[in-house]
């Protein structure tokens, strides 16, 4: 099953998709039967969608085998899409890849534990949106596709064993950085990161254009993943190469805060970085498998496809701000 949601005028509405069928489980319910208020909560939103637990697939399930009339049926290439879920927290890992950790200036700690950050839902847009890019901020904004896990079931201390029980879906995120304000030297020429203002600013979470539920993902490591700009491929690799895995880093994540629904987690990028090509930064580009080294950091027009397997194709365009 995949959720979306959509605009429809200034209002953004819930949609589900199930195999080709795809529908607003609200309206569509609500002209087969009567709904109680709980219900039409549930069928809103995202994060309340999920908070519903079972409960929720099964209105989903009801609105979905609704037939004629009554069935709001949508068409996906028609919506303007949203971001699929607000999140109420987004907890971020870098530097779990190996072959991206090959390509770049590292702190002491990279690849030993996952780099912990926050961004927050101000961050947050959504498939084809535009990427509004200030230079007052940064002249080096680069983007990284990462996998993006949502939360769906409550917890706190999670054994790994039991971790994925805990995951509702996963989606797609472009972990936007402003690599001249993240990486710094000291006098020694050892690596330190800002992480605040080189992550956390206007845009820097394109997420989308779906959560798929994950009984229909199966394997979290199993997925390919890959970076576009301009049609040219900059990353390609595949989860199986995270350092930490999902279920360790939803482990990792809930021994310092209770998970809950509508938190979404993402989990690193793999090698051909914008930053790998960045010398003066200690990029050390390392591409394989057709990738095509970035001639720069993104600018005013570039399109950006971020693409993983089973989920699809998330993309934006950069627009230079005043």
């Amino acid at each position: 099953m995949r959720l979306y949601r959509y605009y429809e005028g200034d209002t953004i509405k819930l949609a589900i998709k199930d195999g080709e069928r795809l529908v607003n489980p609200l309206e569509t319910l609500r002209s087969s039967r009567a709904l109680s208020p709980a219900e039409a909560k549930v069928l809103s939103d995202t994060i309340d969608f999920i908070g519903a637990g079972s409960h929720a697939l099964e209105l989903a399930r009801e609105s979905l085998a609704i037939t004629g009339p009554a069935a709001k049926i949508l068409t996906l290439g028609e919506l303007r899409l949203a971001a699929p879920i607000m999140p109420t927290t987004i907890l971020c890992s870098g530097s779990n890849y190996r072959d991206h950790n090959a390509e770049k200036a590292n702190t002491e700690m990279s690849g030993k534990e996952p780099e912990f950050f926050v961004k927050t839902a101000d961050c947050v847009i959504g498939p084809d949106d535009a990427i509004m890019h200030s230079e007052r901020l940064t002249k080096k904004l680069d983007g990284e596709t990462e996998l993006a896990v949502v939360i769906g079931k409550a917890g706190r201390n999670i054994p790994v064993e039991n971790a994925l029980d805990h995951v509702f879906g996963y989606t797609i995120i472009n972990d936007l950085t402003a690599r001249d304000l993240q990486v710094h030297y000291r006098a020694d020429g050892t690596v330190w990161y800002e992480i605040g203002r080189g992550k956390v600013f206007d845009c820097s979470a394109p997420l989308g254009p779906c959560i798929v539920t994950s009984d229909e993902i199966g394997d979290p490591q199993l997925l390919d993943i890959k970076t576009r700009v301009n049609g040219e491929l900059r990353q390609i690799s595949n989860t199986s190469n995270m350092i930490f895995s999902v279920a360790q880093l939803v482990h990792f994540f809930s021994l310092s805060m209770t998970l809950k629904p509508g938190i979404v987690l993402i989990t690193g990028t793999p090698s051909g970085t914008a930053w790998s090509c960045d010398t003066s930064l200690g990029g050390k580009w390392k591409g394989t498998n057709g990738m095509i080294p970035a001639k720069g950091y993104l600018a005013d027009g570039d399109v950006f496809e971020a693409e993983i397997g089973k989920i699809g194709i998330l993309k934006n365009t950069v627009s230079t701000s005043a």
